[in-house]
């Protein structure tokens, strides 16, 4: 039997997410295990989840105005996959899509009077969620309803009250962005300097991920906590490569040489194939995938570090990264006798190596392509 979704001390207000959850039968019990989890993934203790269930019940149900330029949809094909229907029912629930390319019903002049209308009703206190970069060079790229991605952009940030840019082609541009860069893409944050964004890469980002930062806002009503790229430091807080189980084998200096030597077969690490678990900052050696099953890397192919500014031009994907193996094993007993001081050590070394590393791997041409 489903549970009242209540306070003690009354009945959710009209227009609220509690209400909005009562009437859709979603029981108590799944309600507070979304809380939990949320606590969860936000790194927050035990005791914030009455907080949090408190929060979200009262909390209204706020606006959201998603616009989608150069895309592929993975984003969106991403979040409706989340790990659970009670999560993806909460997201959906809680919050008032009234403008989506893709889920929405509505289309051509009637899908425009919504998300005007949206604005108007709700400026200075919409959520705009962006997927895509946008094109700079010629305004006809990428146009919506006649109108160009620029355009829309700028006009629909104002009444925003924040901005989400989702996917790594919102982010940092992304794919469309790559060298040569034909439409001369770029991403929100060049575009847009006065309203926070918080940036949510990937391609596409993971699912949890996505609902989270949503999650978070109606929580607290505001953005969680950035890291020096406009991350949420919850999720883009640690590499891959700090929370990847083949990382006993890089520090025994064990390394598959190729993707069906006895090392790969033996779960050895992926650094030689081009692994870029130890400069890419992401969740997905721990959130994973398809309900918590897997991620490239465990699936047997090396990160190829898509939460990154300007991973496709990084160089080959399979080419390592320009970081000796040969003292790993060493560095490892080093490690064991002082590890918080070697670790520090070889995350710095990582690090700083990275940009290095970029500038000298050999670049994918258009020319390199027809060939």
């Amino acid at each position: 039997m489903k549970k009242d979704l209540s306070l003690k001390d009354g009945a959710p207000e009209k227009g609220t997410l509690g209400e909005a959850l009562r009437s859709q039968g979603v029981s108590r019990r799944s309600f507070m295990k979304f809380c939990a989890t949320t606590a969860s993934m936000m790194a927050l203790p035990p005791a914030m989840i009455p907080m949090i269930a408190k929060a979200l019940e009262k909390a209204r149900r706020p606006s959201v105005i998603w616009l989608s330029f150069q895309e592929c949809t993975g984003c969106t094909e991403s979040l409706t996959r989340a790990h659970t229907t009670t999560i993806e029912s909460l997201i959906f629930d809680s919050i008032s899509l009234d403008y989506h390319h893709t889920l929405q019903a509505a289309a051509g002049s009637a899908a425009e009077a919504a998300r005007e209308a949206a604005m108007q009703e709700n400026f200075g206190n919409y959520l705009l969620v962006v997927d895509g970069s946008i094109p700079l060079d010629n305004p006809g790229y990428s146009t919506i309803a006649g109108v160009s991605n620029l355009d829309m952009l700028t006009e629909s940030a104002k009444g925003a009250a924040a901005i989400i840019a989702v996917g790594t082609c919102a982010t940092y541009g992304g794919i469309p962005h790559a060298n040569p860069n034909p439409t001369g893409a770029v991403s929100v944050k060049d575009i847009i300097r006065d309203k926070p964004i918080i940036n949510v890469p990937g391609c596409p980002p993971i699912p949890v991920v996505i609902t989270g930062v949503l999650a978070h806002y109606l929580t607290f009503g505001s953005l969680p906590e950035l890291d020096h790229i406009g991350r949420p430091k919850a999720f883009y807080g640690q590499s891959i490569h700090d929370r990847c189980y083949r990382r006993p084998f890089y520090d025994k200096g064990q390394f598959a040489e190729t993707f069906d030597d006895e090392g790969a077969k033996k779960g050895w690490c992926l650094f030689k194939l081009g692994c870029k678990g130890p400069t890419t900052y992401n969740a997905c050696a721990t959130t994973k995938w398809n309900n918590g099953t897997s991620f490239p890397i465990e699936s047997g192919h090396p990160c190829l570090g898509c939460s990154e500014p300007d991973f496709w031009d990084g160089g080959g994907f399979y080419r390592a990264l320009s970081m000796s193996t040969e003292n790993i094993a060493q560095t490892a007993v080093y490690a064991a006798a002082g590890a918080a001081a070697a670790g520090a050590v070889i995350g710095a070394m990582n690090r700083s190596k990275k940009n290095a590393s970029n500038k000298i791997h050999i670049k994918t041409t258009i020319e390199d392509l027809s060939k």
